[in-house]
């Protein structure tokens, strides 16, 4: 029961940030990963899954109060499109600890760069 409890209270946390559009789904990888024992890989996918919904309840919000770039889409889509299927490619042919390292590294990088950045 309590195993439950964790995970939706972990959701509920990572909804939120996600509902802010600064990337809820990066905390719920930490969480999955370091404390509730789920492979990287494994992890990954679970994320895709969860942004979907996530993304569909927070888009209107954002839409209803201007907060999308229209001229910003169509490359970011792009774009986006390009480097996730490259990723997903690299994701599923790496080994999970040299996957978990890269994000650790990936993660250490934005947050230097957040701590150092002038407001």
């Amino acid at each position: 029961m309590m195993d439950w409890l964790i995970a939706a209270l972990a959701g509920a946390i990572t909804g939120v940030l996600s509902g802010f559009g600064i990337g809820g789904g990066s905390l719920l990888l930490i969480y999955m990963t370091t404390f509730a024992g789920v492979e990287q890989n494994l992890a990954q996918g679970v994320n895709l899954l969860y942004f979907l919904p996530t993304a569909a309840t927070a888009l209107p919000a954002h839409i209803k109060n201007h907060y999308i770039e229209k001229k910003a889409l169509l490359p970011a889509i792009v774009s986006g499109l390009v480097g996730t299927a490259l990723a997903a490619w690299a994701a599923t042919t790496l080994e999970v600890g040299l996957l978990r390292k890269c994000f650790g590294v990936f993660l250490i990088v934005i947050g230097v760069k957040q701590f150092l950045a002038k407001e």
